[in-house]
């Protein structure tokens, strides 16, 4: 069927059809990445695969893709499944382009501005650098939105609506939107170890045993996380402007999401002898926490011949977060590079408020970088603002990088150096205020062009941490190993099958 489909789109003259496909295997040693390695934990080793096939179709007005993608860690799943074992495949984009007006185009009659469409469905948003919308591709199964974008080009100006709303029902004897986050877990302990079916509109509370708890415990809950991992959004709107002069490109973000709210509430569980409970959030509530986040972002070329580039931005978050706390964050961050032969070197400095442990204000000022790619930013062994959480103190990175590519782009090699410390003042367990400084972290990564299709990539990082970084980590004192190392070997490969 979609051979047929893919013959009956290509026959149209002035249709363009691409179909191309990716196949990345990743092989990670773990001794300490995303956080420092307990002591009486050993070092991991793993190996994740994509594979992604993607068809795009262009025709007069419109725009076709669709890209399905099977993620997985090899092993994961019995040499053999079973019908139990459920569908494995995931849709990581489906959307369509409609062009409304598009003066390159001349079946428009006419068209009032360069270029007018609507983007509907599944699809990643991508702006500027990723820091605050991104694909976050080298996460294996990347990061993709259901919305509808509004997209304007005009006289060189750049101007993107978008709005999502998510909901788990199609509402059939269903009272009312409310809205459970995804990611939920599918099965919990009770308070007594019993395992069972997390309940309808419940997000639970589990401590380090995997047991529901009635406060969790750090590794679970003190631990501060981005949005992406536990609470996906009700609804979200963002106008995104860009405008370039001369060798100055200024962008603008607006952007507003909301958290469905809810209370903390237990449900009762017996099993055989025992009654157990289960303690969590229920999103049953009406009404959400709606949070604002706004800034602006600076990329300007210093020189003529476009070797020193200067970054510079600043976001600003207000509203509330979403546990309903005042929010009152922001971040900011500077970098210029330099380029001469085949050699790049950057220096830059990021800045992401925190809550200060010695203030009393109920303010929360911890800036949440939004649905971003921190990968690129703070760190390749992930310590902070993913799934591992972050410093509740915020954070401070100062950095530096040099890059080489070969004259024929087909070898690459970069070094990074981080030099973390926290943002604001944090606790020890006695209330004494714990040093800043959290480590230094150097990341090497190389590539290699095998052929037009094929990369080779090889990956070391070295984070050397201080005891800093365990009260910032919640892991108890002196109970980890403080240098850590990760590195990785990944292959891709990304054919073209098709191409019209």
């Amino acid at each position: 069927m979609m051979l047929f489909f893919i013959l009956l789109m290509a026959s149209h003259a002035k249709a363009q059809l691409t179909l191309t496909g990716q196949i990345r295997t990743r092989t990670e040693f773990w001794d300490g990445a995303g956080t420092v390695r307990l002591k009486v934990n050993s070092p991991s080793i793993f190996t994740s695969q994509r594979s992604r096939l993607t068809f795009n179709y262009k025709m007069e007005h419109l725009i076709f893709q669709a890209s399905l993608q099977d993620v997985r860690v090899w092993g994961q799943d019995a040499s053999t499944l079973s019908s139990n074992d459920g569908g494995k495949l995931q849709l990581h984009e489906a959307w369509a382009e409609i062009a409304l007006a598009n003066k390159k185009d001349t079946s428009f009659k006419h068209s009032a501005v360069d270029y007018f469409a609507v983007k509907i469905g599944r699809q990643e948003l991508l702006y500027d650098d990723s820091r605050l919308l991104g694909n976050l591709d080298w996460a294996q199964s990347a990061r993709r939105h259901d919305a509808v974008v509004f997209k304007l080009l005009n006289k060189g100006w750049q101007a993107d609506l978008g709005i999502a709303f998510n909901q788990n029902t199609n509402a059939i004897n269903y009272n009312g939107t409310f809205y459970t986050p995804a990611n939920v877990i599918p099965y919990v302990k009770d308070s007594r170890g019993n395992l069972t079916p997390t309940p309808a509109s419940f997000i639970p509370l589990c401590n380090a045993a995997g047991l529901s708890s009635k406060t969790g415990s750090p590794a679970f809950q003190a631990m501060p996380s981005t949005n992406g991992l536990n609470q996906n959004y009700k609804a979200l709107e963002y106008l995104y402007v860009a405008k370039t002069f001369n060798k100055t490109k200024l962008t603008g973000l607006v952007l507003a999401d909301h958290f469905g709210k809810y209370i903390n509430d237990s449900v009762k569980n017996i099993a055989g002898a025992d009654t157990g409970y289960i303690y969590g959030k229920r999103f049953n509530q009406k009404g959400v926490n709606s949070r604002v986040t706004t800034g602006i972002l600076l990329t300007s070329m210093l020189d003529k011949k476009q070797a020193l580039v200067l970054t510079a931005g600043f976001y600003y978050q207000a509203g509330k977060d979403r546990d309903a706390q005042k929010l009152s964050a922001y971040t900011t961050t500077i970098s210029i590079t330099y380029t001469k032969n085949k050699f790049a070197y950057t220096a830059g400095y990021d800045y992401v408020s925190g809550n200060d442990a010695f203030s009393s204000s109920t303010t929360n000022h911890r800036f949440d970088p939004l649905y971003g790619t921190p990968h690129k930013f703070w760190g390749l062994m992930d310590y902070f603002y993913v799934g591992t959480g972050s410093p509740t103190g915020g954070l401070s990175d100062a950095y530096a990088k040099i890059k080489y590519g070969s004259k024929s782009k087909r070898f690459t090699a970069q070094v990074d150096y981080h030099y973390f410390s926290l943002a604001n003042n944090q606790k020890n367990t006695t209330g004494e205020a714990i040093k800043k400084y959290l480590g230094s972290e150097v990341d090497l990564v190389t590539s290699y062009a095998l052929n037009k299709v094929t990369t080779l990539e090889y990956g070391c990082s070295v984070m050397a941490a201080s005891k800093s970084m365990e009260y910032a980590k919640n892991i108890t004192p002196n109970t980890a190993k403080l240098t850590g190392l990760w590195s990785y070997l990944m292959i891709s490969i990304k054919p073209a099958f098709l191409f019209k």
